[in-house]
């Protein structure tokens, strides 16, 4: 299974390079898609202690079996709207290269083997999320999802505030 992600000449990640098994999750009314090789955990979504001076994205930290683990909003992150924590709101826990981290997201699908040909690139586009961290899109039986870089989008200028998090 290849799951790496490569740029094309134009400097932007090509999908076609990114076949391989995603667990798939809502954010709003949109499905994505991260690498599952990434994925730790699922749990359901607890209460966070704050830290101050955090961007709102970053909800705060828990402590996972003796390990303080930062947790973002994808939601927030992606500015999708109202967040509504429910009994459906998951938090995914990732490990980046040993760097522990949660990512709270609306509900969890399932995992999906995408192949080459369910893969397309992501369209030139003015739109409300960065698609810096985007993979591309994947499409298969009417349905769409949005390929996210995890890693990429985790270990950004941004996300550096999270380390402060954690320490």
């Amino acid at each position: 299974m290849n799951t790496a992600i490569q740029t094309n000449s134009a400097g932007s990640a090509s999908a076609k390079q990114g076949a391989g098994e995603y667990l798939t999750f809502t954010l709003g009314n949109e499905q994505y898609g991260i690498d599952i090789l990434k994925v730790q955990e699922i749990r359901g979504y607890d209460p966070v202690t704050k830290i101050a001076n955090m961007p709102s994205f970053i909800k705060g930290v828990v402590n996972l079996r003796g390990k303080i683990v930062p947790i973002v909003d994808l939601r927030i992150k992606f500015d999708l709207g109202e967040v509504v924590y429910d009994q459906f709101t998951v938090v995914i826990i990732i490990n980046l290269n040993g760097r522990i981290a949660g990512i709270v997201v609306d509900g969890v699908s399932d995992v999906r083997q995408l192949y080459e040909e369910h893969l397309r690139d992501m369209p030139t586009m003015v739109t409300r999320i960065d698609t810096a961290y985007i993979v591309g899109l994947a499409t298969f039986e009417q349905e769409m999802l949005i390929l996210v870089d995890i890693e990429k989008l985790m270990t950004s200028p941004e996300m550096e505030l999270m380390d402060q998090a954690s320490d």
